[in-house]
């Protein structure tokens, strides 16, 4: 099937300076003692053995068949590998990876060239880990990931909190209390398993204390140095993905040989892309290694290269549209076009107005998750925002880039955000989000101070709404569309605020493409391909369970959503027959608002694992819940393990974190 024969090396072990040891599964092309081959490295948190196991065998035995060395690596105090794993991205994790990359460049099957590969966590580390130039990396593919802790993460957006942190945490927290598998570490797994529980911690509770971008959140943000990158850098990413901005900074702001991909996917590898099409994605990655870690030509690759989507599309399918390219980034073919806002309308400036915004706070149902950039028709959301429209189109007009958005705005309140919308709206109707953005009003343009409003005083805010590309069809209508709620997304302001906008000091500027004829010339991704991969056998039959409804105690807009349990409420398990483990995971999600008071704003994240081999059966069940007043979040979490069925941990947190302008 491949031009390599494989071998596989299911477990192996990767010491460390400190005496730690880190669990690693090896795929390695027949033949590599006696003829080395670069290694390509993905080192991640979610569990070699059982986590990603199916995706991993997927895309690594697929490198390894086209001759290269490659390497699934468990972090410090994930999986099988030893120690506690404390949050996200520090140091240690930088530290360890850079040894990673010495170890495998000095085995007699590698030829001492190494790359970085990873989606989301393993597509942010390998940045960060390029970043200190380990002498052996030659060369780096990030996925789904961002240069910009704060600005472009799943905690904050705009100097707001995202809700999509408290589930991201939730996962997190459970994550970071799943045992290692006693067939691979023996009898010590209860001692390891042990240790990660005590170090257990609601992570929510440590992103809320820091609301503003400090150090925490600059540590690991290549974006502060760009220079300190010297190896090739291919960024991919998705449109439907809500790490999509971290490309054009990253080809715009790295001096080192550098590419971007942008597709028309979301949180995922683009050999499995949805909304499709999905491309050749590994091929494309064999060809990027081939260059930077052979010396092979890589000519053909444009600096940036994007799926133009041509309408809404499937969701599920594939998205009408075509691949484009630039040569350089920012673009100088791309023109800015200036619209001002008045009393309605977008366009040539107007009579001046001062408008006011005071949306319910259930606002913000259409807008989907930030991750998954799942929105809907959103003719429900603009009836509760102020909406600017624009003649409509006479002409196909494309945009590439990010929108930048100017208001001078007033608030009745001491703490408000604003939320913009940019909506391609269509001759029946319908209302389809382009792009959007958020700003905290409260924040400092750097994000690094805040202060309370002056009821009354006005603000004048500037700021980028997401990087998109976009075609509109003639007869349709730009609309720009503000409000100062988006439930779910977006955690509400302590009081419900009036927001009055000065029309005379507003515009939007768009990112507009003129056509380029060498669009047609871009050379066609190969189909996907990947290697053969074992699966879990269902050992029941898993429910999905989704709604949205009035609790009519309370008036609170209430949405759930409940996965992976059977009808009777047990967790559904899989079975793995070389691992010769069963195990499962159900989660359930809850929010609730009132329409008229942000106080009641809840969300809770509940999760239960439960793995089996034999008599060996343990359990972890997790619960976070996120509340606030107008001072503070209330942070309310438990966690508990048990051993055939017996509670072997227990702990509980009731712990509050100052709003400070959120």
């Amino acid at each position: 099937m491949f031009p390599n024969a494989v071998r596989e090396i299911e477990h192996a072990w990767i010491p460390l300076r400190d005496g730690s040891r880190l669990a690693a599964r090896l795929w390695l092309p027949e033949g590599a003692e006696r003829t080395p081959v670069p290694a390509v490295i993905e080192y991640i948190p979610y569990g070699k053995r059982v986590g990603t196991r199916e995706r991993d065998e997927a895309m690594h035995a697929w490198f390894a068949g086209h001759g290269l060395a490659a390497l699934r690596v468990d972090l410090r105090g994930s999986g099988e590998s030893s120690g506690v794993l404390l949050d996200e991205y520090l140091p240690q994790e930088q530290d360890d990876g850079a040894e990673v990359i010495a170890w495998a460049a000095a085995q007699p099957w590698c030829s001492g060239a190494v790359g970085l590969i990873g989606k989301s966590w393993g597509g942010f580390n390998a940045l960060q880990i390029a970043a200190r130039r380990p002498p052996a990396l030659r060369g780096v593919v990030t996925v789904c990931s961002t240069d910009d802790r704060y600005a472009d993460d799943v905690h904050y957006m705009g100097g707001c909190l995202l809700n999509d942190s408290l589930w991201w945490g939730g996962v997190f927290f459970q994550l970071c209390a799943q045992p290692p598998d006693p067939e691979l570490v023996g009898a010590e797994w209860r001692a390891l398993w042990q240790e990660r529980l005590e170090a257990a911690y609601p992570h929510p509770l440590r992103w809320l204390r820091h609301p503003l971008r400090d150090d925490y959140w600059r540590q690991g943000s290549v974006c502060e140095d760009y220079s300190a990158i010297t190896c090739p850098v291919y960024a991919v990413g998705g449109w439907a993905d809500g790490y999509t901005n971290a490309i054009p900074r990253l080809v715009a702001g790295l001096s080192s040989p550098r590419h971007g991909l942008v597709g028309p996917w979301g949180h995922t590898y683009p050999h499995e892309g949805v909304p499709g099409p999905a491309i050749g994605f590994l091929q494309d990655a064999r060809d990027f290694w081939n260059h930077c870690l052979r010396g092979a030509s890589d000519a053909q690759r444009p600096l940036l290269r994007a799926w133009m989507p041509e309408g809404a599309g499937d969701q599920d399918g594939d998205r009408p549209g075509r691949w484009i390219a630039e040569a350089s980034w920012p673009s100088p073919r791309c023109e800015p076009r200036v619209l001002h806002l008045a009393s309605g309308r977008l366009g040539a400036p107007g009579p001046p107005a001062a408008l006011e915004i005071r949306s319910r706070q259930t606002t913000g149902g259409a807008a989907g998750g930030w991750l998954s950039a799942s929105a809907r028709d959103q003719r429900e959301d603009d009836a509760d925002s102020l909406c600017f429209d624009a003649e409509p189109f006479r002409e196909r007009t494309e945009i590439l880039g990010a929108p930048e958005l100017s208001l001078v705005v007033s608030s009745d309140q001491p703490a408000a955000f604003v939320v913009a919308r940019l909506c391609d709206v269509a001759p029946d109707g319908s209302s389809m989000r382009v792009s959007y953005g958020l700003w905290n009003l409260t924040h400092a343009p750097d994000h690094a101070s805040w202060a309370p409003l002056v009821p009354g005083r006005r603000r004048e805010v500037r700021f980028r709404l997401n990087d998109v590309a976009h075609a509109f069809a003639p007869g349709h209508r730009l609309r720009l569309a503000l409000s100062n709620a988006c439930w779910p997304l977006v955690w509400p302001s302590p009081v419900p605020a009036t927001l009055r906008v000065y029309t005379d000091a507003c515009r939007l500027v768009l990112p507009v493409r003129p056509p380029d004829p060498r669009d047609a010339e871009l050379r066609d991704f190969a189909p996907p391909e990947s290697a053969p991969h074992s699966e879990w056998s269902p050992l029941g039959e898993a429910r999905f369970e989704r709604r949205a409804d009035v609790d009519a105690a309370t008036g609170d807009l209430v949405r759930a959503m409940r996965s992976g349990y059977d009808a009777r409420g047990n967790v559904v398990l899989g079975r793995h027959a070389f691992v010769g483990m069963d195990g499962g995971d159900g989660m359930a999600i809850e929010t609730r608002i009132h329409p008229g008071d942000p106080l009641r704003a809840r969300a809770a994240i509940a999760q239960r694992t439960e793995l089996r081999r034999g008599a060996w059966s343990v359990a972890i069940q997790t619960e976070v819940e996120i509340s606030s007043t107008r001072e503070a979040f209330r942070v309310e979490a438990h966690i508990r393990a048990d051993v055939a069925g017996d509670p072997v941990f227990e702990r509980r947190w009731d712990e509050q974190a100052p709003r400070a302008g959120i």
